[in-house]
């Protein structure tokens, strides 16, 4: 689920699009207030992480728990994500082919670099991952499916970024700077970075921007059919994935990875 300050103005989004339902758009925003690391969530919480009314945070909270979208913890007097969310992600990632296509030329990239191979969708300013393959390392990254990571400052996040229109690209860079404002100077070169190396090497990379001990690189594709665009990454610790070792072994084998999987989706 998204983290404070990943939640849209929907009375922003309303007064540009009047078929935009503004109550379903704040329901959504309190589902996306749960994250793996904050289970259980009071409705005072929840209203400062969305930013809505805790009056209208009550209804929402009290609607969605009797559609079976939260549980409340009367023990508690908090809030968990409920198993009609869990029907909704599990739908989701069946209808998703590509998981089953690129997962075996995932895990034998894992196998062969002891890393950490997952493929993520973006979700506003972050990606999460809808598939993770592990190798048998010691030290590898423990993020399954359903991980949220930030796009700004990830090798997947940049491929993403790398790959989409200008236009689009733009856009999302105005986001993000919202999001990372006073961060941004450092997270903007970052990217601009990223961009050149995508463009020289063909894969993105992070060298602890996101997380000091971790590096990773990371190419996007576009699905067929008009189907959007994933992104791959392939990540460790750092010690094990120096940034050389990024341009030299990990990024190649990522770029071959990803074109074997590119050529699976193509055939009839």
């Amino acid at each position: 689920m998204a983290g404070i300050g990943d939640v849209v103005d929907s009375d922003e989004e309303e007064s540009k699009d009047r078929m935009f339902v503004t109550a379903l758009a704040r329901g959504l925003d309190v589902l996306r207030s749960f994250t793996s690391g904050e289970a259980l969530l009071g409705n005072q919480e929840i209203s400062k992480r969305t930013g809505l009314p805790k009056p209208t945070v009550c209804r929402m909270t009290h609607t969605l728990t009797k559609l079976g979208y939260l549980r409340f913890n009367s023990r508690l007097e908090k809030y968990q994500l409920g198993t009609a969310v869990l029907s909704l992600g599990y739908s989701a990632l069946a209808g998703m082919d590509i998981r089953q296509i690129a997962r075996p030329f995932m895990q034998e990239m894992a196998n062969a670099t002891n890393a950490s191979v997952s493929l993520g969708s973006r979700d506003r300013t972050s990606m999460i991952y809808v598939e993770s393959c592990r190798g048998q390392g010691p030290v590898t990254l423990r993020l399954d499916v359903g991980s949220r990571i930030p796009l700004a400052t990830t090798a997947m996040g940049r491929a993403y970024l790398a790959t989409i229109a200008e236009e689009e690209r733009s856009a999302l860079m105005d986001e993000l700077k919202a999001r990372h404002a006073e961060d941004w100077p450092a997270i903007s070169r970052g990217i601009e970075q990223a961009l050149k190396d995508y463009a020289d090497f063909g894969f993105t990379m992070s060298t602890g921007e996101w997380q000091p001990e971790i590096h990773a690189v990371g190419r996007a594709i576009a699905l067929p059919d008009n189907g959007g665009i994933l992104a791959f990454n392939c990540g460790g610790a750092a010690f094990l994935m120096p940034r050389d070792k990024l341009e030299s072994d990990y990024g190649p084998q990522l770029l071959e990875t990803v074109r074997r999987v590119e050529a699976a989706l193509s055939r009839p």
